[in-house]
C-alpha cells in the first residue's frame, strides 16, 4: 500500500477529542481502468479527518484527485481500498438502501450548477425531491420547508418556485443547488468547486451564503477548489493534494503564512494580486504534470521539485508534524531548509 502516513489524524495525535470528528478517511485508494489493462491512480492512499462544525479545504491543480476524493466520500465513486467512516459507520461497507439512507445526512454541491439541475422540473420540485422521497407523509410541512429554505438562500419562492433552471443565471442556479442540499438537514456538505464557474462578484455572494448557512444550520463543510485565494477565506484547515497524494495539511492561516511543502509554496506564488505594482514572481514549476497511469516512484512531486534529491526517488515521504497542527509529507520541508 502506497501511503503517506496518518500522523495528522485525530487518533494519531490525540490533540483533538475523538468525539469531535464526524468524518474519517483512511488510506483511500480510487483507481479507474485504462487501455491496455493499465490503471489510472486517481487517489493513492490519502487520509484525513473532518471535525464537526469546521470547513476543510481540499486544494490542488486540475487532475490531482480532489474531486474524485469528494465523490468517493459520497460513494458516488467506488473506493478501490480504504475506509470512509462517517459518524462511526464505514460507508465502504454499505450498499443499496443503507447507503441511500446515509446520504440524507451527507449532501453534495456539484461543480456545474446548471447541468446538475433537471431542466424539465420546476425549482420547487427539485428542492422538494428529497423530502418527497424520505418524508412522504408530511406533504404540508414539506412545502413550508421548501419555501423556508429558498428564502434562506436569498430566493423568493413565489418568484422562482414554478420556474425552471434554464430561466436563471449560474449564481441563481447555485443557490438552488445549495437549497436542495440543505433541505434534508444534513450534517456535512461536500462542495465540489461550487464557485469556479461563476463571476467573481457572484463567487463572493455564494461564499458568503455558504458561511451564513454553515452558522445557521450547524454544518460541516469539505470545500474543494483549485483557487487558493478562495479556500483561504472559507476554510479552517487546508489539505493540499498532488497527483493523488496528500502533500500538506494544517490550519489555513499557518499554511498560507508559512507553507512547508515546495508544491504548496508554488501554488501560493501563483495567486494573482489585484495590485499592479505588486512584483510578479518569475518562479514557476518546471516540467509537466506526470501521468496518473504511471506516477513517479518515491515522492510524486520530485520530477518538478527544485529540492529533489536521490532519497526522493527511492523513498516516499511520510507525513509528519513540523509545526503545531501543521503536517507535511516532504523529505526537505521548507521550514527545516530555512533553518
Amino acid at each position: 500500500m502506497a501511503g503517506t502516513g496518518k500522523a495528522h489524524l485525530t487518533n494519531g495525535t490525540g490533540n483533538v477529542p475523538q468525539d469531535d470528528v464526524i468524518l474519517t478517511v483512511e488510506d483511500l485508494v480510487v483507481e479507474f481502468p485504462a487501455a491496455g489493462g493499465q490503471k489510472v491512480h486517481a487517489v493513492s492512499g490519502i487520509s484525513f479527518d473532518v471535525r464537526e462544525g469546521e470547513t476543510l479545504g481540499l486544494v490542488g491543480e486540475s487532475g490531482c484527485g480532489k474531486s474524485t476524493t469528494g465523490r468517493a466520500v459520497m460513494q458516488l465513486e467506488q473506493a478501490t481500498a480504504g475506509k470512509v467512516v462517517f459518524e462511526g459507520t464505514d460507508l465502504t461497507t454499505l450498499s443499496g438502501e443503507d447507503m441511500r439512507r446515509m446520504r440524507t445526512r451527507m449532501q453534495m454541491i456539484f461543480q456545474d450548477p446548471i447541468s446538475s439541475l433537471n431542466p424539465r422540473r420546476k425549482v420547487k420540485d427539485i428542492v422538494r425531491e428529497g423530502l418527497s422521497i424520505w418524508h412522504q407523509n408530511q406533504k404540508g410541512l414539506s412545502s413550508e420547508r421548501v419555501d423556508d429554505i429558498l428564502r434562506s438562500v436569498g430566493l423568493s419562492p413565489e418568484m422562482v418556485g414554478n420556474r425552471r433552471s434554464h430561466e436563471f443565471s449560474g449564481g441563481q442556479c447555485q443557490r438552488i443547488c445549495v437549497a436542495r442540499a440543505l433541505v434534508l438537514d444534513p450534517k456535512i456538505i461536500i462542495c465540489d468547486e461550487p464557485v469556479s464557474a461563476l463571476d467573481v462578484s457572484v463567487q463572493a455572494q455564494i461564499l458568503n451564503l455558504l458561511e451564513d448557512m454553515k452558522a445557521r444550520y450547524g454544518l460541516t463543510l469539505i470545500f474543494i477548489a483549485h483557487d487558493l485565494a478562495v479556500v483561504k477565506n472559507i476554510s479552517d484547515r487546508v489539505c493540499v493534494m498532488y497527483l493523488g497524494k496528500m502533500c500538506e495539511i494544517g490550519p489555513s492561516d499557518n499554511l498560507y503564512e508559512q507553507p512547508l511543502h515546495p508544491y504548496t509554496e508554488a501554488l501560493l506564488k501563483s495567486i494573482p494580486h489585484p495590485d499592479p505594482t505588486y512584483p510578479v514572481s518569475d518562479e514557476a514549476l518546471e516540467g509537466d504534470l506526470p501521468s496518473p497511469i504511471n506516477p513517479p516512484s518515491g515522492c510524486r512531486f520530485r520530477t518538478r521539485c527544485p529540492q529533489a534529491a536521490d532519497i526522493c526517488t527511492e523513498e516516499e515521504p511520510e507525513i509528519r508534524e513540523i509545526a503545531p497542527q501543521h503536517y507535511v509529507a516532504c523529505h526537505f520541508p521548507l521550514m527545516a531548509v530555512a533553518e
